[in-house]
């Protein structure tokens, strides 16, 4: 697998998440398989006018290279200034053209862009002159059902020099409703000549193995399917090559999200690690005995001690149960 000069060890990356796909997160995923992590959304009005928090997205460790940072905006200078900072921190630039949170849409970027393709031409255009690394988009397959517009944009994109296109084939107004419909996968694969990445109800090995055979897709993106669950890229990439999958245990989960932890606090002071672990921790737990007693109660905790004493009880009593 290769976008642009950037060789990639197999087709299995990990998607740019808002709120999750920070450092350590990024870096756990990497300990398992993903070929290539992305920042969480990096803006480019944050990145001209100082916002806070904005330079913490772009912290990064040399073993999660390859690294792809994801920025996001409307203003085709903006966006190629934004490019030309965040460029340094990583091996690959994407272009958000599909997040669909309302905030993101006001200020007309995101899924916003979809509305408009000859925005989109301007900002990639502006781009591409500006950096000389990869360049990929993210894009849905349109703003609404009247308007799966998925196609132009991609020929847009292509005749303006991205290196590759990454589709999560629901539109804006869908959100995360129903399911992806994977024929636009195939149907952009078919009609473009360029890496095409797949996006979308990806939670399981069967899940990845399908959308490969269906879509004909070069790789796939895991998104929401890896919460909890970074198991999951071992497992596709194990398939892959004819090996059967594992499920893990408790032993495994704990262990786990101990490491998770600890590798967020290699980056993070104990305050974060007890605001920004929480929902990682439930994730790591649910469907295990007690589970939903154990969320209760985690989000009661003040502090990380109290976080750290409540989760080494539950897995204890758990494992010493052989559940």
């Amino acid at each position: 697998m290769k976008i642009g000069n950037l060789e990639l060890n197999n087709p299995v990356l990990l998607a740019p998440m808002a709120g999750i796909s920070d450092l350590p997160y990024r870096r756990l995923m990497k300990h398992f398989g993903a070929a290539l992590v992305f920042t969480e959304m990096v803006s480019a009005n944050g990145l001209h006018y100082g916002g806070g928090g904005t330079t913490e997205l772009l912290l990064s460790s040399p073993d999660e290279q390859p690294l792809g940072v994801q920025i996001f905006g409307a203003d085709p200078g903006l966006m190629a200034e934004a490019a030309r900072k965040v460029a340094p921190h990583g091996n690959l630039i994407d272009i958000n053209m599909g997040c669909p949170v309302k905030k993101v849409i006001r200020s007309g970027a995101g899924s916003a862009l979809l509305k408009d393709p000859q925005q989109i031409a301007q900002i990639i255009s502006a781009v591409r002159k500006a950096v000389d690394l990869p360049l990929t988009i993210k894009i849905r397959s349109g703003w609404d059902h009247d308007s799966r517009n998925f196609m132009e944009v991609a020929r847009i994109a292509a005749n303006e020099g991205v290196d590759a296109i990454t589709l999560h084939p629901r539109t804006r107004s869908e959100g995360f409703g129903g399911h992806s419909d994977w024929r636009e996968l195939a149907r952009l694969k078919s009609c473009i000549n360029l890496p095409v990445i797949g996006s979308g109800d990806l939670f399981s090995a069967d899940d990845a193995l399908q959308m490969f055979a269906e879509t004909g897709c070069d790789a796939i993106m895991i998104g929401r399917g890896g919460y909890g669950n970074p198991w999951l890229i071992r497992d596709i990439l194990a398939r892959q090559d004819g090996k059967t999958e594992t499920t893990p245990d408790a032993t495994e989960r704990y262990r786990v999200a101990k490491l998770h932890l600890a590798l967020f606090l290699e980056s993070f002071p104990p305050q974060k690690a007890a605001r920004d672990m929480r929902k990682h921790l439930c994730w790591y737990t649910h469907g295990l005995p007690g589970s939903a007693q154990f969320r209760a109660t985690l989000n009661r905790t003040r502090n990380l001690d109290e976080m750290e004493t409540l989760l080494d009880s539950f897995f204890n009593g758990i494992i010493k149960d052989g559940s």
